[in-house]
């Protein structure tokens, strides 16, 4: 009488809670066996689970995992992902320590400006970029208008109540750009005035807003920005939000010309919601000699918590440059050449303001 066959069912391996057995074979006269001493296949009813059958190496030995799907050793790959990943934490412990020891010796270099190129890498752009990138989720769009090299002037629109879109801006140039460009922002006396606001303004490589500056800054091949707006543009009202205030006399334009620097414009959206202005307290903004005392439906009623930004979704285009090398040097002096181009900026950041607001979905989404 012929052997007969056992068909495993799928209920039968689950009940047993391991996985599939591998199939026996029989060798003795008159089985189920194989001449050659190889198992038999199996043949499994219609619709049930044929089990998986433990594979061969290339040199024909059988793999060494388990057929039940159980773990396996780790593989060389693992082994080295283990290594480098202990190695990244070791590489950063050992830089953080050799930062802090620069910093106590003094051994770290800072330019004629101020500006500590590896406090604002390790220290200030890392604080500013989960702002940034989790809080307001900035876009950046035109950045490759930035040349890789040499010296330009960024020219954006002035808003929030607070100077935020500043630093939003520094960090989008760095992080964005592919040469990871600096920012040097031009800013008004009062931030250099201010205790600790003067001391991380310098280190960060910002400087006075004056044409001298902004010149040295351009001829040194840096990226230089600035708001022409100044406090009319921060300090609006918020029924008045990206609407342009004047951009004073020109005086960029004709930085810009004596450097022979491209002027690239740039367009901020998302800026204005963050602290909406609906008051103006003059009186005590006189007496603590600031340009405005804003009145938020935040602040001052919710005291601290209410100088907390709103988490509104920002957008930072970069306009194409217009270029300023083809003008002779004594077109720094022409006021009708100066007031132009200042027009021709504004116009620009202006229409572009206008196209990313009909763009814009929601103001915090």
């Amino acid at each position: 009488m012929a052997d007969a066959k056992v068909i495993p069912f799928d209920d039968d391996r689950s009940r047993s809670g391991g996985g599939a057995r591998p199939a026996r074979r029989r060798t003795g006269a008159g089985g189920s066996g194989r001449g050659d001493g190889s198992a038999a296949p199996v043949s499994a009813l219609p619709g049930a689970q044929v089990p998986e059958q433990p594979g061969l190496l290339s040199d024909g030995s059988p793999e060494t995992g388990k057929a039940d799907g159980g773990s396996r050793e780790p593989g060389p790959d693992a082994a080295e992902a283990d290594r480098s990943s202990a190695g990244g934490w070791e590489r950063r412990i050992a830089g953080g320590l050799a930062f802090l020891r620069r910093r106590v010796t003094g051994d770290y270099d800072v330019d004629e400006f101020g500006y500590d190129r590896e406090l604002t890498d390790q220290v200030l752009m890392s604080a500013l970029r989960p702002l940034a990138d989790k809080y307001f989720r900035v876009e950046v769009k035109g950045i490759e208008n930035i040349p890789s090299d040499g010296g330009a002037l960024i020219v954006a629109n002035h808003s929030g109540t607070l100077p935020l879109d500043g630093l939003m801006l520094q960090v989008a140039v760095h992080d964005n750009h592919p040469a990871e460009r600096h920012l040097r922002l031009l800013a008004a006396d009062l931030v250099f005035h201010l205790p600790v606001v003067n001391e991380l303004a310098r280190k960060a490589g910002h400087t006075l807003a004056c044409a001298e500056d902004a010149q040295r800054l351009l001829e040194m091949g840096e990226i230089v920005g600035v708001m022409p707006e100044g406090f009319k543009g921060i300090g609006k009202p918020f029924g008045e939000r990206y609407k342009l205030q004047r951009f004073g006399r020109g005086g960029f334009v004709s930085t810009a010309l004596r450097a022979g620097a491209p002027i690239v414009p740039c367009s901020i959206v998302g800026a204005e919601e963050i602290y909406p202005m609906i008051g103006n307290a003059k009186t005590l903004a006189r007496l603590l000699g600031f340009p405005y005392f804003p009145i938020t439906p935040t602040f001052p009623w919710l005291g601290p918590l209410g100088a907390l930004p709103l988490p509104t979704k920002w957008t930072i285009q970069f306009g194409e440059p217009i270029p300023t090398d083809g003008y002779p040097p004594e077109a720094a002096e022409d006021p009708m050449l100066m007031f132009n181009l200042t027009d021709q900026v504004r116009e620009q950041i202006q229409h572009t303001l206008y196209k990313l607001l009909v763009q814009r979905r929601s103001v915090f989404f």
